[in-house]
């Protein structure tokens, strides 16, 4: 649990895309529970309350001690300052470089414990790859800059909740990292996560890499030869995990009751049943960092950027698993 009055941050994400917006709406429209400091641009904010047509203003500090929180009023914290307002819904170096900013400014203010933890707005990967940033996503800079051996997604909305095994990576290399080592970290990860949203004995399922988990053997060896001696080593512990459950069915599973989580091996798979829900409901948890970290399950969205008709729920949403967690005794790290 962190002090209440440790704020919240919330990076702007890619200023070409939506996330400015939907970060102004959700702040402007829905009162947090805690106080809330965007790291990002006070330009590009200011120019989005205007897009909006909000009466707010923006208060730019240069470090967190000098928030002062008032109605009417976004605290922004500089983490760039644009030359020029962005050309909305394009790619560029200079976004690419300031959305990457935002990130890791908040993670070396959440590793000082001066936010209570990290609510991220979408990047965009062609943006970071312009700005020359190596990295395919957030959950990959949050785990090198963050200070995590080893971390996890949670995807979550009110239906079912998954844990990934392999990210954002081929179907061949998947493949080759879900090992035993990587299955037992998802599990464990999905335990702990489930334990910080106040599941006290959640029950979980691994979904199989094949076909029917595999059909004894017949369509590949990973379910008997990986996934379940990782699932016994951690049924040794205590936790109440079980598996390997075919794909095509298990969230069903999920869904009607019968687990609290599913553990899929790679994205697609763990993804797809989330967002068929809706990507307004979905919210992306990391576990295994030091620090709480949120995200809305959707992208820059660059086709309507700078509409003014962006939709901030899921952003809303992730602010609020956020709020859960920094509120809970138990938090969702290794």
């Amino acid at each position: 649990m962190t002090h209440p009055s440790i704020p919240l941050a919330i990076t702007m994400g890619d200023p070409a895309g939506i996330g400015p917006e939907i970060v102004a709406k959700v702040l402007v429209h829905h009162k947090p529970s805690r106080p809330v400091v965007v790291f990002g641009d006070p330009g590009v904010m200011r120019n989005t309350i205007s897009t909006i047509k909000a009466d707010y203003q923006v208060d730019a500090i240069d470090r967190i001690e000098d928030a002062h929180f008032r109605e009417g009023a976004l605290v922004v914290l500089q983490t760039s300052m644009l030359d020029l307002l962005p050309n909305m819904g394009g790619v560029s170096a200079e976004c690419g470089r300031a959305a990457y900013d935002s990130i890791t400014t908040a993670i070396v203010n959440a590793r000082a414990g001066k936010v209570s933890g990290i609510v991220t707005a979408p990047i965009n990967k062609a943006a970071l790859a312009a700005a020359g940033i190596n990295y395919p996503g957030h959950t990959e800079i949050l785990a090198d800059l963050g200070g995590a051996k080893h971390v996890a997604m949670m995807l979550a909305n009110d239906e079912i909740r998954t844990v990934l095994v392999t990210v954002h990576c081929s179907m061949q290399e998947a493949i080759a990292k879900a090992d035993r080592a990587a299955q037992i970290s998802a599990i464990r990860h999905a335990y702990d996560g489930c334990r910080s949203l106040g599941i006290t004995a959640p029950r979980i399922a691994v979904a199989g890499l094949n076909p029917h988990a595999g059909e004894g053997g017949l369509f590949g060896e990973e379910e008997i030869n990986i996934i379940s001696p990782a699932i016994e080593e951690v049924r040794r512990d205590g936790i109440d995990v079980s598996g390997p459950w075919p794909g095509d069915t298990v969230f069903m599973q999920a869904r009607g009751g019968q687990f609290d989580v599913v553990v899929a091996q790679y994205h697609d798979q763990g993804l797809i049943p989330v967002k068929y829900f809706g990507l307004d409901k979905g919210v992306n948890i990391t576990l295994g960092l030091p620090f709480i970290r949120t995200s809305p399950d959707h992208g820059t969205a660059f086709d309507i950027a700078g509409k003014g008709i962006a939709d901030p729920s899921s952003l809303r949403t992730a602010l609020a698993y956020a709020e859960r967690l920094s509120a809970s005794t138990k938090r969702p790290v290794a």
